[in-house]
């Protein structure tokens, strides 16, 4: 979260992001985006990443 709040990337966490949607059988259209944290404990850095849509 400090890497955030400092205006920095924290790339094992965007690398995940990007994992996740691959796992789920989506191919990544872009970068991740860092949309914010949840509530919970412990904390979890959040990312919105665009997907090609199949036909």
């Amino acid at each position: 979260m400090a890497l955030h709040l400092a205006g920095r990337v924290h790339r094992e966490s965007v690398e995940a992001a990007r994992a996740e949607v691959w796992r789920h059988g989506r191919t990544p259209a872009g970068e991740p985006v860092f949309v914010g944290v949840s509530n919970g404990e412990p904390v979890r850095l959040l990312y919105d990443v665009e997907v090609h849509l199949g036909e």
